[in-house]
């Protein structure tokens, strides 16, 4: 996907935040929590932060949380880690810097986990105490800068950067690919492509992210700009359908994304795609966007995880059979399965260990030169540490689209949508 870390974190996230509340705490002592613990002993503890009462809604960013649990469900009732029952504990930070950091201080202080796993954080404060107390944190969501900053910390989608704790990046830049613009204009000829964004600082910034890639893929560019308090989606439509584009980008939250397709319908824009994020790939699809038919069948999502309804995929029958007697009536999801795969790196992790299980012996296993694929169920993950930035690279992605009775339907093998793209510079 286009400048993968930001897509993530941008377009259903930072959009909704005008403020975060930073903060800072104490260095934690690195030695208090390195264990060697033989099979067969103690419930191998775990922490899993979700802000699941942020601002943005409870179910925003609850979903790999509950991939995780599920997934570790599933591995205790077939026998654990090595014979040995791993026991997640869960801290809700409620989508601020203050709650992050309390998190990081009663799971890694009081609780004493081993790592953290799937941590999905909007606002990550306690990231370098994380980082300090050498608690590796494996497969989190990249809603911030924070997994391409700290050595100990490793991303659901990895990272070439170098990684010191002293700033993201490459001194503070960090570069993505152009490749969804890429496979558009490849696959379906596209050459006009709208962006639509709030008037809002951080929507506006990863809507320039957007029309920078769609440019240097030889786009014709149109933005739209809608008040943030009172949009008018309307107005926009209409423009829309006077320019005639191919793809609709948006640096939009969830609920402008729905009003926005209402509009569209409204207007009679008629689209090749209306391109959304990961963090919109779910089942709920019917419901958000039920007033508003063609658009919604104009939906699709690009990604770095097989689709959650690939179920011919044995690692993705595993993970829906897991995942169904957890999901207690909420939609599912394409964090969840990415949860899922969070949870089977760290245990594949912990395994390699055998009966010297250490942190150290983990995060070997993570910085491996050998990419992990969760079984097929992600992109080939790795952490390289370059000195300089690629100019570019050979960059894969996962297609999806929405179809009324048919749900989420793959287009093309994720591991042959590949193309050679520039990687273009971004500050986070």
């Amino acid at each position: 996907m286009p400048f993968r870390a930001a897509e993530v974190l941008r377009s259903a996230v930072l959009v909704l935040l005008l403020a975060l509340v930073a903060a800072c705490g104490s260095r934690l002592p690195e030695a208090a929590f390195e264990e060697r613990s033989p099979a067969g002993a103690a419930p191998l503890r775990v922490g899993i932060i979700a802000s699941e009462t942020s601002p943005v809604g409870g179910d925003a960013f609850t979903g790999p949380r509950d991939g995780a649990l599920a997934y570790f469900a599933a591995l205790n009732a077939d026998g654990g880690i090595n014979g040995r029952r791993v026991e997640p504990v869960t801290c809700d930070d409620g989508g601020s810097g203050v709650g992050n950091t309390a998190c990081v201080h009663e799971l890694l202080d009081e609780k004493k986990v081993f790592a953290l796993v799937a941590t999905t954080a909007l606002d990550y404060a306690g990231a370098p105490l994380v980082d300090r107390a050498s608690v590796p944190d494996i497969g989190g969501q990249p809603l911030g800068p924070a997994y391409d900053t700290y050595p100990h910390l490793y991303g659901i989608y990895g990272s070439l950067a170098p990684r010191t704790g002293k700033a993201p990046g490459w001194n503070g830049v960090l570069y993505g690919g152009t490749e969804v613009y890429r496979w558009f204009k490849a696959e379906h000829g596209a050459g006009t492509a709208a962006v639509v964004s709030y008037n809002q600082a951080a929507s506006a910034a990863y809507a320039r992210l957007i029309v920078a890639g769609l440019r240097a893929e030889g786009y014709r560019v149109v933005t739209e700009q809608v008040d943030f308090a009172l949009p008018n989606y309307r107005a926009v439509a209409a423009d829309l359908r006077a320019q005639n584009p191919d793809l609709v980008f948006d640096a939009l939250d969830s609920h402008g994304n729905a009003r926005l397709c209402e509009a569209m319908d409204d207007a009679g824009v008629r689209v090749t795609a209306k391109v959304t994020n990961v963090q919109n790939w779910n089942s709920a699809v019917p419901q958000e966007y039920a007033q508003s038919p063609v658009c919604r069948n104009a939906l699709w999502v690009t990604g770095s995880s097989r689709n959650y309804e690939d179920t011919d995929q044995p690692a993705v029958k595993a993970f829906r059979e897991g995942i169904q007697g957890t999901l207690k009536g909420r939609p599912l999801s394409q964090w969840q399965l990415e949860g899922w795969a969070a949870a089977m790196w760290f245990a594949d992790a912990a395994a390699s260990c055998a009966g010297d299980l250490t942190r150290a012996c983990v995060e070997r296993y993570v910085n491996r030169p050998e990419p992990y694929t969760a079984d097929g169920l992600l992109l080939p993950v790795r952490f390289e540490h370059l000195a300089e930035p690629p100019k570019t690279r050979n960059t894969c992605l996962s297609v999806a689209r929405w179809q009324d009775n048919h749900g989420w339907v793959t287009q093309g093998d994720m591991t042959a949508n590949c193309a050679v793209v520039p990687q273009l510079p971004y500050r986070p």
